[in-house]
C-alpha cells in the first residue's frame, strides 16, 4: 500500500501512542488487536502495526 492510501485512511498510530492515549501497555494494546477488539493495520515489510485515530475512538466509546 502505497503513502497515498494510507493518508486517505487517516490519521495512523503506533502502538506506543496508542498505548500512550488510553494509558494502557502497549503490549495490552496488541493484544486488543490479536484479539480482534481494535482493528488494526500492518505496514512496512516488518509488519508493524498500525492502529486508525477513528478506530481507537469507536473502541473507546464502545467500552465505557
Amino acid at each position: 500500500m502505497g503513502s497515498m492510501a494510507l493518508n486517505e485512511l487517516g490519521k495512523m498510530l503506533t502502538a506506543a501512542e496508542v498505548a500512550e492515549m488510553l494509558h494502557l501497555h502497549v503490549n495490552t494494546v496488541k493484544r486488543l488487536g490479536d484479539r480482534g477488539e481494535l482493528k488494526y493495520y500492518r505496514v512496512c515489510k516488518r509488519g508493524d502495526r498500525r492502529f486508525l485515530l477513528e478506530d481507537v475512538r469507536r473502541f473507546l466509546d464502545q467500552n465505557r
